[in-house]
C-alpha cells in the first residue's frame, strides 16, 4: 500500500484534483477498455493509489469517512474522460461504504487481512434463498457486476420469504471462491465496465454476512456498533442510486467538452464558417452547462441535506426522501437530453465510433437503463405522495 493512500491528511481537493490529473491517461486507455470489454488492471491500480476507494470507508479499516459528496464529485471528474471508469468507481467505491453496515464479523473477514479488498454487486433479488442452521444456502445468477473481475467478494440481492410477513430483502455477501463468472457482456454502451454475470450454486452464507435492506431503511444496521460516524447513518437506498446516477453529470459535461473541443477548429462545409462563431452552437453550449450545473447544484443541496439530518440525528422524512429519490433519477434524464442535443448539434460527424462526443452518447444511454435511473416510476410516487398517498418504493 502506498503512502500516498495511507495517508489520513488528504483533502478533499486533493481528491477532486487527482482524479482531474487521471483524465488524460484514462482517455488514451479507453479505446482498448472497450474492445477488451473491461477495465484494464492499471485503472483499478491507480484508483486505489489515488485513495478514491478509501473515500466512504471506515476508518478504523484505512478509510477517509469523508462526505459523500467528495465521492462523487470524484465520479464525476473522471466521467468527463472515462464514462466506464466512472460507472465501476462508482458502484464498487460505494460497496465500502455499505460494508460498514455489515456485522463486524463480515467485515473482519473482508478486510481484516487487507483492507483494500473490493467487491462487486448485483442487487436484483432473484436468488434462491433456503434457510438452514446458522445461515442460508444461496443459488443463482446475477447479471450487470461491473468491475467484477476485480473483487474478491460479491453483494447479491435475495428474498428471504416468510409466511407471516413480507418477503425480507437481503444483500448476501459471497467470497469469489463460492462464485463463478459469465463473460456475457457484451453491450452498445458502458462496454469497458466488465459488467459479467455471477453465478453461484448452493453455497452456504452464514448469517452474519446477510445485510437487510429494512435495516439500511431505517439506519439501524449492525455495523453502526462499529462505525458510527455520520456518513453511515444515510439511507442505504439513497447513496447507492447516486452511484449509479452521479456518472451522468460527467458524462454531459465530458460530452460539452468533447463539442467545444471540435468546435473550436472545426469549418461548416455547408457556408465555411467556424462552428464556435455561430450563434446556433454558442446557445447550445449556454443550454448545456446551464442544464448541467443544474443537475450537479442540486445533488449538492440533497447531499448537504442528508448530511446535515444525519449528523443531528433526526430522521430523514419519507416524503424527503422520496423527492430526493426523483431528484437523482430526473438528473440523468436531463443529463441525457443535454447529451442528444449536443449530438444533434454536431450533425453526420457524431455517428462515426471515434468521434469521442459518440461514447458519451452510447454510455449515458446505457446508464439510463439502470432500474434506479428510471425517472417515470419514482416521479409518479413523488407525485403521489405529493398528493397524500403512501409511497410505492421503499429503496429510498
Amino acid at each position: 500500500m502506498t503512502a500516498l493512500v495511507r495517508s489520513m491528511d488528504v483533502s478533499p481537493e486533493e481528491l477532486i484534483k487527482r482524479a482531474r490529473d487521471l483524465g488524460p491517461v484514462l482517455k488514451e486507455r479507453a479505446p482498448a477498455a472497450i474492445e477488451a470489454r473491461q477495465l484494464p488492471p492499471e485503472t483499478i491500480e491507480d484508483f486505489k493509489d489515488a485513495g478514491f476507494f478509501r473515500i466512504l470507508q471506515p476508518k478504523r479499516w484505512g478509510g477517509y469517512e469523508m462526505d459523500p459528496e467528495v465521492f462523487f464529485d470524484c465520479v464525476v471528474e473522471i466521467a468527463r474522460s472515462c464514462p466506464s471508469s466512472a460507472w465501476v468507481l462508482g458502484v464498487v467505491g460505494i460497496h465500502n461504504w455499505q460494508m460498514a453496515l455489515f456485522p463486524d464479523k463480515a467485515q473482519q473477514e473482508a478486510w481484516a487481512e487487507d483492507d483494500s479488498v473490493l467487491i462487486s454487486s448485483s442487487y436484483m433479488p432473484v436468488g434462491k434463498v433456503t434457510p438452514v442452521e446458522g445461515g442460508y444456502m444461496l443459488s443463482g445468477r446475477w447479471g450487470f457486476s461491473s468491475g467484477s473481475d476485480y473483487c474478491d467478494w460479491a453483494f447479491l440481492g435475495a428474498f428471504i420469504h416468510s409466511e407471516n410477513g413480507p418477503p425480507d430483502m437481503r444483500t448476501f455477501m459471497v467470497p469469489k471462491s463460492d462464485y463463478t463468472l459469465d463473460d456475457d457482456w457484451h453491450t452498445s454502451g458502458l462496454k469497458a465496465t466488465g459488467s459479467k454475470s455471477v453465478v453461484v450454486d448452493n453455497v452456504f452464507v452464514p448469517e452474519h454476512r446477510t445485510h437487510k435492506m429494512a435495516d439500511g431503511f431505517r439506519m439501524k444496521s449492525p455495523g453502526h456498533a462499529e462505525n458510527d460516524a455520520a456518513v453511515f447513518k444515510i439511507p442505504f437506498g439513497q447513496i447507492f442510486t447516486r452511484s449509479v446516477a452521479t456518472p451522468a453529470v460527467g458524462m454531459a459535461q465530458g460530452a460539452l467538452d468533447a463539442y467545444m473541443e471540435v468546435c473550436a477548429d472545426r469549418v461548416s462545409r455547408a457556408d465555411g464558417k467556424n462552428l464556435k462563431l455561430d450563434p446556433n452552437t454558442q446557445e447550445v453550449c449556454a443550454k448545456a452547462a446551464l442544464a448541467i450545473d443544474e443537475v450537479r447544484t442540486l445533488m449538492r443541496r440533497d447531499y448537504k441535506e442528508m448530511m446535515d439530518y444525519a449528523r443531528s440525528g433526526e430522521d430523514i422524512p419519507i416524503p424527503v426522501r422520496v423527492r430526493y429519490r426523483y431528484n437523482a433519477a430526473a438528473g440523468t434524464d436531463k443529463c441525457i437530453k443535454v447529451v442528444d442535443e449536443l449530438v444533434n448539434a454536431s450533425g453526420a460527424a457524431a455517428i462515426f465510433l471515434d468521434n469521442p462526443i459518440n461514447t458519451f452518447w452510447r454510455d449515458i444511454h446505457a446508464a439510463r437503463a439502470h432500474h434506479a435511473n428510471n425517472p417515470h416510476k419514482s416521479g409518479r410516487n413523488y407525485g403521489g405522495v405529493m398528493m397524500g398517498m403512501k409511497t410505492q418504493d421503499w429503496f429510498i
